[in-house]
Order: C-alpha cells, then structure tokens, then sequence
C-alpha cells in the first residue's frame, strides 16, 4: 500500500461486506414467500422484506464503491487522501443512518414511519427503490457531497489521470441525479418519467463509469498493460456506456404516458446498449492476453474477468431479450424483468466491488501480493458458487417470465388467465429459483471463509517482453 490514507477505504469494504449478506438472507426470505405466501407473516410481510432487500443492495454497493474510491484515488493521485478523518466520519454516519433505517422498516409501520421522520414537510417516500425516509435521503446526500469534496481535493492537488477523472465523473454524476428522488410530482405519468432519472441512470449511467474506472484501474495493476492503451479503452466505453444508456431511459417511457416516439428512441438506443459491455468483455481478456506479469492474485483476476462476462449476459443480452418496444409490450413487469436485474446487478456491480476488494483488501491486511494459494483457492470456490448459482436464478426467472407471459397476456382461447391462477403455474421455477438461491448463500459463505485464511502469496512474476509500464 503507497499510501496508507488508502487504509480508510477497509472499514467501507467489510461494512459493504456485512450489508450483502443481509441483503441474500433477505432475498431467501423472500423467494420463500413466493411459495409460502405466510412465512415470517405478520413479523416480516412480503413488502417489507422487498423493501430491505432492494435497499441493502443499493447501501452495500454505494460503501463498495465509496472505498473503492477511497483506495484508487490517493494512489492515482499519488498523494495521501485530503481528510482520512473526514472519511472516517462519513463511515460513521452512512452507517448509522443505513442501520436505523432499515431497522425501521422492520420494526414500524411504513405509515409511522414518515410520520415520525416528517415525511409531510417533504413528501418523498413510497416509491420503488426510494422508500428511504426524507430525513435519510437528506443525510445521504450531504455524505455524497462531503464525500465528493473529499476526493476532489485529494485528486486536485495531486496527478491527473484518465481513471481519476472517469470514477469522479460517475461519483459527480450519481450525486447529481439522487436530487431528482426529493421531486415526487402527484402527476403519476411525471412522477415515473423522473423517477427514472434516478433509477436509470444511476445503474444505466453514471455507474457504469464508476464500474469501468475500476476494472481499468484493477487491470492495470494486475497486468502491467501500457496505462494509455487501457485509459483509450475505457474512453471508448464510458463514450458508448452514456450515448447509448441516457436516450435509452426511453425503454422505460413505452407505457407510462410519454409521446409515442419514446417507442422508437427507446427500442433503439436500447438495442445498442450491449456494445459497451461487449467491449469491456473484449478489453478484459485482450489486456490480460498482453500482460506484462503474472500476477500472484489470481483471484481478483478471475473476478475482473467474470465481470465483464456477466455484466454483457445480464445487461446486455438479458436487457436486450426483452428492451424493444413490441416485446416489452407483453414482456414489461413479468419475471423476464427480474431475470435481467438479478443477472445484471450481480455481474455489473456486485462483482466489479468483489473485485477490487479481492484485490485492494489483502494489500491493506499486509499481503501486497494477495492471499495465499489456498485462500485465493477458497475464494474462487466462492465466486464459482455464487456465479453459477446466479446463472440458474436468472434461467429459473426466465422459464417463470416466459410461461407467465403465455399464460396472463398471450393466451389462445382469447381470456388472459389471473395473475394468481398464472403463479399457480409457476411456482415450480420458484422452488427451483429458491435451491439456486441456497446455493448462492453457500456460495457467500465460502468466499467469506478466505477471508479467515492466513499466510500470502509470493511476488509477481514478470512476463518476457518490453519493461512495464508505470502501473
């Protein structure tokens, strides 16, 4: 570790780390009442258990990549972080007001709730992925900003790179956009058209340039590659990441109101939205094909690599299965829609933060190669587990979205069947989606196992060739 500011970022990581497993114990709990509509009820109706799922995940990552940054940009920068003990106070609070919140949830009433957190004063809870009372989503941007102004004066004052200036970008880009979860307009067609700019192009935007700043930066640590080669790499898929993903907020503009040509911008700029998870699967396995060593963690290469090729399965295939305007018709809100956000959100995200932590978190622990051979061996059963395990949650989604499909919105003899009678149906897919799920759990709990493993790996080796590129 060059900086040992950079030691901030470990806090960040493991709470990121507590937050997940949350979150999968959550989503079992949920995949069970699919099946057992009254487990856990009244403690934890099905509502509420979705609710803490969904925003686990959002938090977890929002940590993950919070440390990511806090590791990549004082050693980018080649300078110490402007305010270790600034960082440190935001940990505090973030998680202190992530806590408490989802606490909340489980314990009081949703009603109770905006009532004692005075949602009336500024009404912005109840929505999708925005249930955060007002008080809290107020305490997340003034984080986010205390956060950013951290980082910039860190990047300021120090060396300018390609990969500071894309991960500060998207970190601007995702503060910018968490404003538009304070407008909640009574108009419904306007409320959903800006709920969107949150949703969308958060996950469709702004984090895909924070997902590319940390392969880029994990790939030139890990392969010695030319840093001008993969900084015009990552510019060519920031460029068609944000070209394509903000007009392609059009395919969720299809039935909510908007002018009919959001149809055609839509279906369009969507079908082009694989490209730039395409290249990154190009860019990955091209630069690991060139590297200049063999570095002795082989695990967070393999998770830097098995990013790629999920994100391109679960985003864009998975996107693009059911993005165009005449398909979505009958495919919109079915479970093809959870099949692509399961496989998306784990291979985009969820991975690319395993990923620098698999690289940065032995570093901080005194292992400046990586863990030892043993422990990269566990965690790779952990991350094989977890991926494979993912894979057959999306195909069991996907059977369930296609039956579903069939039987509610294209039915022969001309009457739909109920959406009761049509989960009726399928609920052979969530019995086998909940075992996938187990297998996942399983799978988490193997890849935390190395974490308890001691010993390190030994140096780098170089590969013949051309000296290494400054990394």
């Amino acid at each position: 570790m060059k900086y040992e500011s950079q030691r901030v970022a470990m806090p960040y990581f493991i709470f990121a780390l507590i937050l997940f497993a949350g979150q999968i114990l959550f989503g079992l709990i949920l995949g069970l009442q699919y099946v057992v509509g009254d487990f856990l009820f009244p403690e934890i109706p099905f509502n509420v258990a979705r609710m803490v799922h969904t925003n686990l995940l959002i938090v977890w990552l929002l940590f993950g990549f919070m440390g990511a940054t806090y590791y990549m940009v004082p050693e980018e920068s080649q300078t110490e972080l402007h305010s270790p003990l600034l960082a440190w106070i935001l940990f505090w609070v973030f998680a202190a007001a992530g806590t408490l919140t989802i606490l909340g949830y489980l314990f009081v009433d949703y009603a109770t709730l905006a009532d004692v957190t005075l949602n009336r004063l500024l009404p912005t809870m109840g929505r999708e992925f925005l249930e955060q009372p007002t008080i809290t989503k107020i305490g997340i941007a003034v984080v986010v900003v205390a956060f950013l102004y951290n980082i910039a004066m860190t990047a300021l004052k120090g060396r300018k790179t390609v990969v500071n200036i894309v991960l500060i970008t998207g970190l601007v880009g995702l503060a910018v956009l968490w404003l538009f979860s304070f407008y909640n307009p009574s108009n419904l067609t306007t409320d959903k058209y800006f709920w969107w700019f949150v949703v969308h192009l958060w996950v469709e935007g702004v984090w895909e340039l924070i997902m590319g700043a940390i392969l880029a930066y994990v790939l030139i640590k890990l392969t010695g590659v030319d840093r001008e080669v993969i900084e015009k790499w990552l510019y060519l898929i920031i460029a068609m990441a944000l070209i394509s993903g903000i007009i392609g907020t059009g395919h969720h503009f299809f039935f909510i109101g908007p002018p009919e040509y959001w149809l055609w911008l839509g279906s369009v700029f969507s079908a082009i939205e694989p490209l730039p998870f395409f290249m990154m699967v190009v860019f990955a396995f091209n630069m690991i094909n060139r590297r200049r060593r063999n570095h002795p963690n082989k695990a967070a290469t393999l998770w830097a690599m098995g990013t790629t090729v999920m994100a391109f399965l679960g985003a864009g295939v998975w996107g693009f299965l059911h993005t165009l305007a005449p398909v979505n018709y009958y495919t919109h809100g079915s479970q093809i829609t959870a099949a692509h956000g399961h496989m998306a959100f784990y291979g985009a995200y969820v991975m690319i933060v395993l990923t620098i932590i698999s690289y940065a978190m032995p570093i901080m622990r005194g292992r400046p190669y990586g863990n030892s051979n043993t422990a990269q061996i566990v965690e790779m059963w952990g991350f094989w587990l977890m991926t494979i395990s993912m894979v057959f949650i999306t195909l069991f989604l996907t059977g369930a979205g296609v039956l579903q499909v069939w039987l509610q919105r294209i039915p022969e003899s001309g009457s739909a069947m109920s959406f009761m009678a049509g989960q009726d149906q399928i609920a052979i897919f969530y019995w086998m989606r909940l075992v996938a799920g187990c297998f996942f759990m399983a799978g988490l709990a193997v890849y935390f196992g190395s974490f308890f493993i001691k010993g390190q790996a030994g140096p780098a080796e170089e590969v013949r060739g051309p000296a290494n590129a400054e990394s």
